[in-house]
């Protein structure tokens, strides 16, 4: 059975810091480019970070570029996002996701994740 779930988030304040984790089983993670998508209320996905196979190259949206920064361990078959300098627009539920589009297409759409986690809500509010 595959698994992704994603831990780590909660309610911050702006300018602060959260980290998350995405935690898989049940397929060669190594196997696939990973991401993290989010939804804010209301709102269509938005992708965030991308990270290739190894982890040699990443990915970010101009949204979140300086700010996030997304990590993989094959190891522990674990994805990981970083977020520092959070604002209110952060406001979301967070997913993790495995890439089966392009990985070198400039941007990414829901038709391009395959296995995706529950989600993780982060809200960034005072």
């Amino acid at each position: 059975e595959v698994q992704l779930v994603e831990s780590g988030g909660g309610l911050v304040q702006p300018g602060g810091s959260l980290s998350l984790s995405c935690t898989t089983s049940g397929f060669t993670f190594d196997d696939y480019p990973m991401a993290w998508v989010r939804q804010a209320p209301g709102k269509g996905l938005e992708w965030v970070s991308v990270i290739d196979w190894y982890g040699d190259s990443t990915k970010y949206p101009r949204s979140v570029k300086g700010r996030f920064t997304i990590s993989r361990d094959n190891a522990k078959n674990t994805v990981y996002l970083q977020m520092n300098s959070l604002k209110p627009e952060d406001t979301a539920v967070y997913y993790c996701a495995t890439l089966v589009g392009r990985y070198e297409s400039s941007s990414y759409s829901a038709d391009d994740f395959g296995y995706w986690g529950q989600g993780t809500q982060v809200t960034v509010s005072s």
